[in-house]
């Protein structure tokens, strides 16, 4: 027999997503073989693997008697076998790369079966020491997919034009829908303050959802948050916590919230493969990129490149963005004569205990948005003002930003699309790089509740 080609761990990654169990053959300290089927080996990196540990077998007792051991993985396309030898390091019961393998696993056991029996215990990490393919007949190879690094390109380029938050975010969705073809996406930021996730931009939904949130650590958005990891998953039911914990979570899991402030996820009502990624800067979390399809394995590892790619763009462009406006800003101008209002009268109803706002009796905003807007109308009634800037909404103690790194700008994007899509007669415009004007068309009630 002819020595096979050793090959790269990098190039099999397909073996890598769990759509057939692989084969691992131990060897106990007396000498004695044991081989055994095992339901998942994670992509590590170039070098390491990591398989599950969920239960307290024949195989776990050897690997912690003799650390070496060698997994056979099954091409799912070619069926072709490769052969790997591995070394056992250490084990992992938290972190990136656990929640990353619990995700991954979870979805697996929903494909076959088993879900309810497998449950992760650990992360065995393992160095790669050798691969080779084994000898046989595989089938020809799935023709490659072809513009992946365009689809990259062009989305970075349009990054690039942007000159405001609004445009990078709509920039960035484009990207994922237009040219990574991500037909059910949304784009997530932090509330550092609250420690959630607001939606500020979807497509492919029948509802925007802006302004819905998500519970850190909450579905595959919060774990891919907590956790600052992409996680992908490419079976999924509805009985899969990931799925269902995020439409519910804000019933479920913020008791304090009224159900009157609760916006409706607008996700797929049976997702079969999500993709969630961090969006980060200087290790810093800013949001998360999400898409999500009705279709298993719609995903695979090269759009989850594509994606970590295009978030690390948009990472540093928000961070840039934000310290170039607050830089840039000039002084505030002289009060403005008040816009001419007519029309009925809309009663605008704010809650201090969580800065709630309603406009005529339907739910806006609430939080640091609710108490910029709830400002605003102050100052536009008692002062005649419609032209800010976001320097004297940071300085102002009464908003109750949490601090000089939160994203102003996305709060006011957030509350510009609110408005859009719930106070019409009420908008915000953006009059150049840290300044917006508060346009009213109607006469307006203010009432404190």
């Amino acid at each position: 027999m002819s020595a096979q080609p050793a090959v790269a761990l990098d190039a099999i990654r397909p073996c890598f997503e769990g759509a057939i169990p692989s084969i691992m053959a131990t060897c106990s300290a007396d000498g004695t073989p044991n081989v055994a089927y095992i339901s998942q080996v994670y992509y590590v990196d170039g070098r390491h693997v990591a398989l599950s540990f969920q239960f307290f077998n024949k195989t776990r007792a050897n690997i912690l008697a003799n650390p070496h051991a060698t997994v056979l993985l099954l091409h799912p396309v070619t069926a072709e076998f490769f052969r790997l030898q591995i070394r056992y390091l250490r084990t992992e019961t938290q972190g990136p790369l656990f929640e990353g393998m619990k995700a991954q696993l979870a979805g697996i056991a929903s494909h076959t079966g088993m879900a309810g029996v497998f449950r992760l215990l650990g992360s065995d990490v393992y160095e790669v020491t050798a691969v080779e393919a084994v000898e046989g007949s595989p089938l020809p190879p799935a023709p490659p997919r072809t513009g992946l690094l365009g689809a990259v390109r062009r989305g970075s380029e349009q990054l690039a034009r942007c000159t405001t938050l609004e445009e990078l975010l709509n920039a960035a969705l484009a990207a994922m829908t237009d040219f990574m073809g991500m037909r059910h996406a949304m784009v997530l930021l932090l509330d550092a303050g609250t420690q959630r996730l607001y939606t500020v931009a979807s497509s492919g939904y029948a509802t925007s959802g802006v302004g819905s949130e998500i519970e850190m650590g909450m579905g595959v958005i919060g774990v891919a948050a907590r956790e600052r990891t992409p996680v992908r998953i490419g079976h999924m039911n509805s009985a899969y916590l990931y799925s269902s914990a995020m439409r519910h979570s804000l019933q479920a899991n913020v008791p304090d919230l009224a159900p009157a402030t609760d916006i409706p996820y607008p996700g797929l009502p049976e997702p079969h493969s999500q993709l969630a990624v961090p969006v980060l800067s200087a290790g810093r979390l800013l949001g998360v990129l999400f898409a999500e399809s009705p279709r298993d394995l719609q995903f695979s590892y090269e759009d989850e490149d594509m994606l970590v790619s295009l978030a690390g763009h948009l990472g540093a462009a928000m961070d840039l963005m934000q310290a170039t406006t607050e830089v840039a800003e000039p002084a505030a101008p002289a009060p403005a004569p008040a816009q001419a209002t007519a029309g009925a009268a809309l009663q605008v109803r704010h809650f201090a205990v969580n800065d709630s706002v309603f406009v005529n009796g339907t739910y806006l905003i609430k939080g640091v948005a609710g108490a910029i807007i709830w400002k605003l109308l102050n100052d536009w009634r008692d002062q005649g003002r419609t032209e800010f800037s976001n320097r004297e909404l940071r300085l102002d103690a009464s908003i109750g930003l949490p601090d000089i790194t939160d994203n102003l700008e996305a709060r006011l994007v957030l509350l510009q699309r609110r408005l859009k899509e719930h106070g019409p007669h009420i908008r915000l415009e953006k009059t150049g790089r840290g300044r917006f004007r508060l346009v009213v068309q109607r006469p307006v009630e203010l009432v404190p509740a």
